[in-house]
């Protein structure tokens, strides 16, 4: 089976989440079933990689919700600033929304094995300071998500949509001046000598999903079904979460030693400079959904939040 995903073949996410997965079903099925690793976009972009496993090119994808804009509204709520605080959590939040059937609706073309999530997305610069709001103005910031760009569009900032492993050269080529990304994307990405300002206030939280083929899944005997079975759901958003949150640690520690500049904000939804921008940014996107029809869009975000008091103990 042909597994696609975006991370360079050389991260940690690879090699401990999707290889380890891939080994884990290898052994359930007693070597009947073996998954071929396609990193680094080698297989589909990592825009089309939803599209790609629903389509048959791969048999399993894994990639962000939100690199395909609009087709997950529900889903990336819980990508709005203030649900989660750490990947373990924002995994278990939103694995949680689907098994209670939220947001499982909005991937009925492919069958979910498992989704998770990166820590929270801060704010890292090339040149630029950022210590307030304003501080944005005019700056050409990478956008995760539209959910994100929009927020930072309203803080003044010139939100430019690419894909992760683009992120490199455009940071060197002066077409971005910075980015919003969690810790743990500097360190896969390896981004750390193209920033020196890191300003911790969440934006964002990237959400994932780890889908595969209908056909693909059909095709499978029962035992094997069984081994993708077991290697579904929360136990494996769960050890996902656990390789973001130590990934999250060991980029901040990287740029700690290398005498980067760190600005802290503790509680933003509660700082006088940066609650109202970041509030606005969640009503704007709730009301929106409702403006398509989605009426349920702030009782999945209560239920995130609900969710998230669970999961954080």
């Amino acid at each position: 089976m042909r597994l696609s995903h975006f991370w360079p073949e050389v991260s940690t996410v690879n090699k401990q989440v999707f290889a380890k997965w891939a080994k884990a079903v290898e052994e359930d099925s007693n070597g009947e079933l073996r998954v071929q690793l396609f990193p680094s976009q080698t297989l589909s972009q990592a825009d089309e990689t939803y599209n790609a496993t629903v389509n048959g090119i791969a048999d399993i994808g894994i990639t962000a919700q939100g690199y395909t804009n609009g087709r997950f509204p529900l889903s990336q709520i819980v990508e709005l600033p203030g649900v989660s605080t750490s990947a373990p959590q924002g995994a278990c939040v939103l694995q949680t929304l689907y098994d209670d059937g939220l947001i499982d609706q909005e991937y009925d073309d492919s069958r979910v094995l498992f989704m998770f999530t990166t820590g929270p997305g801060y704010l890292h610069t090339k040149n630029t300071n950022i210590e307030k709001p304003s501080d944005l103005e005019g700056l050409r910031m990478r956008r995760p998500t539209a959910v994100a760009g929009d927020i930072m569009e309203n803080m003044g900032a010139q939100p430019v949509g690419m894909p992760a492993p683009d992120i490199y050269t455009s940071l060197q080529r002066g077409v971005i001046d910075g980015l919003s990304i969690p810790w743990e994307g500097i360190k896969s990405f390896q981004l750390g000598d193209q920033l020196n300002y890191h300003t911790q206030v969440p934006f964002y939280t990237l959400i994932f999903v780890a889908t595969m083929n209908q056909s693909t899944y059909a095709s499978l005997t029962p035992e094997q079904k069984q081994a993708i079975d077991e290697n579904s759901g929360m136990v494996w958003a769960e050890k996902a979460g656990q390789v973001f949150a130590a990934e999250d640690e060991a980029g901040r520690k990287n740029a700690v030693e290398q005498g980067e500049t760190i600005n802290v904000i503790d509680n933003p939804l509660q700082n006088p400079d940066w609650q109202k921008p970041l509030e606005d940014g969640i009503e704007d996107y709730l009301s929106g959904l409702e403006e398509r029809g989605l009426d349920q869009a702030r009782d999945v975000y209560q239920a995130a939040l609900d969710a998230a008091q669970s999961c954080a103990q």
